[in-house]
């Protein structure tokens, strides 16, 4: 990506940020110049991201968690003093039929993909307001069509992305940018670690899904990792309450 001054000493939180999209997000704020703070549950794959890069720091964090949002804008600010980024990119998910559904396995999607980033937005709130900043929330292409198999995943996708309007609206006055992209059939490992598949049933899925993405093959981090940065910009000064979505033509096919 072409080097710019727009992030030089800004400060990002990236939730969700040890592997996938959240962790190239980082890796790329951090050398454009931003001090970045990324989150997760596991602290090992934590550590490995941020020894790649000295302006990643790291907090373990479930954002399942009540008290999430405020712990992580907390640390940001006793660390460097301001927020100018939030990016709402923790996830969960899981394959289920409707016989199987499960109020525990429900109430957990919409917990990390629903209520961690309202309350996250919440706290971080008054930073952002001081410095103008924005929040990019990532969606999914799998809502924008019927989802058999997924459809609490994609329903509490659909939510964060109409907060998104909603918060783009409300936080308007404040000068503070709301904006998400919905990313389509991306390698970035989820399959196997937040959708909980098998290495042998996420290839199979992979294989299907690239025949099905016009533009011929799955996406990759380096496609949805500019687009994240573009919308959380300084220089983006007029652009709020859009959804992106970035998936190859993929969610068009039907």
């Amino acid at each position: 990506m072409t080097q710019t001054s727009a992030w030089q000493d800004k400060v990002a939180i990236v939730t969700g940020g040890s592997s996938g999209i959240g962790k190239a997000t980082a890796l790329e704020l951090a050398a454009q110049g931003a001090n970045v703070l990324i989150t997760g549950r596991r602290g090992d794959k934590l550590s490995e991201a941020a020894a790649i890069h000295e302006r990643i720091e790291i907090l373990q964090a479930d954002s399942a968690d009540a008290d999430s949002g405020m712990q992580i804008v907390e640390a940001a600010i006793s660390r460097w003093g301001r927020v100018d980024l939030i990016v709402n990119n923790a996830g969960a998910g899981r394959p289920m039929p409707l016989v199987a559904y499960e109020s525990d396995i429900i109430a957990k999607m919409f917990a990390v993909n629903v209520v961690a980033p309202s309350q996250l937005v919440q706290a971080g709130h008054a930073a952002l307001k001081e410095s103008k900043g924005a929040i990019v929330n990532i969606g999914t292409a799998v809502s924008r069509n019927a989802a058999p198999m997924l459809a609490h995943y994609a329903a509490s996708k659909a939510a964060l992305e109409h907060l998104t309007r909603s918060w783009a609206i409300e936080l308007a006055g404040d000068g503070i940018r709301v904006n998400a992209v919905a990313p389509g059939p991306v390698k970035s490992g989820a399959l196997t670690g937040m959708m909980g598949l098998s290495d042998e049933m996420a290839k199979q899925i992979e294989e299907q899904e690239s025949s099905q993405v016009p533009l011929g093959r799955r996406g990759m981090a380096t496609d949805i990792v500019p687009w994240i940065l573009r919308l959380g910009s300084v220089d983006n000064v007029w652009l709020t309450g859009q959804v992106l979505t970035i998936d190859g033509g993929w969610s068009l096919r039907t």
